[in-house]
């Protein structure tokens, strides 16, 4: 399980090479076809506000949990949950990523692949989520006398996502280290990824990095080699002040504010 303390940041700032980016590891692009040049998948972000896209709302509750587990609050930082985790991985699975959108699926799938073979499953994301999270559930339930996972103590969901990590606990019908996995990956893409997906609320993970975002331009730091960087983050859209009004004693003979 990932530590909850000193290694924090640690642990953090490994995982953020690969979830600043979102997930890098693809097959060979098949399907969909005609592909169009210039194509984009526009991100869903927060919209609908409040509402869920892909997941359940007893889905959503592990997986909120789940995220505190990972990456519970502390003084310097928001926990997964009020992160925006969830909500990063609800749009995900609700759009091209959550079914592989332009990925090639075709078989075979080798029931142990070698590290350099990248991704190897006929499950698509959504469809991990979906059976593993049910399969999950049914194991806390027979287990721990019908009870929730939200509704274990920390130290029995820590038990049983060390077990799922380590691939000791037994799903039926399901890999728990693989959904392990997916979950982990995700959850940490959520964390780092531009608020605009969703996760990474008030850049909460950027600000414990100390990474810079979108910043468009460093000409008033970049003659300043050597020095604390202590300019605050920036998203694809921008941040939220910078909507205000100018004062327009401000403007060079110009009237009125923009």
């Amino acid at each position: 399980m990932p530590p909850t303390t000193t290694t924090r940041r640690a642990l953090l700032g490994a995982s953020a090479l690969a979830g600043i980016a979102g997930s890098a590891t693809a097959r060979t692009i098949s399907g969909m076809m005609p592909w169009q040049p210039g194509e984009v998948y526009p991100p869903l972000g927060l919209e609908p506000p409040g509402g869920w896209l892909y997941l359940n709302a007893d889905e959503v509750a592990v997986l909120e949990a789940i995220a505190d587990r990972f990456i519970p609050a502390d003084e310097r930082s928001l926990g997964g949950k009020d992160a925006g985790c969830v909500v990063f991985i609800d749009r995900q699975l609700a759009g091209p990523y959550g079914r592989l959108d332009g990925w090639y699926m075709e078989g075979p799938f080798p029931a142990n692949p070698l590290p350099t073979q990248g991704f190897q499953s006929p499950l698509r994301p959504m469809q991990v989520y979906r059976d593993g999270l049910r399969a999950l559930a049914a194991y806390v339930g027979k287990t721990f006398s019908n009870r929730k996972f939200g509704q274990l103590s920390g130290e029995d969901q820590d038990k049983l996502l060390t077990g799922l990590e380590k691939g000791e606990i037994k799903l039926d019908g399901f890999d728990g280290r693989a959904l392990f996995e997916q979950i982990y990956s995700n959850m940490m893409e959520g964390y780092f990824a531009d608020p605009i997906y969703g996760g990474n609320k008030d850049m909460t993970g950027w600000k414990l990095l100390g990474f810079p975002g979108a910043r468009y331009d460093y000409r008033d730091v970049i003659a300043h080699p050597n020095q604390r960087y202590t300019l605050p983050p920036v998203g694809l859209v921008g941040r939220s002040d910078w909507g205000k009004l100018v004062d327009p004693s401000r403007r060079s003979g110009r009237g009125g504010a923009t």
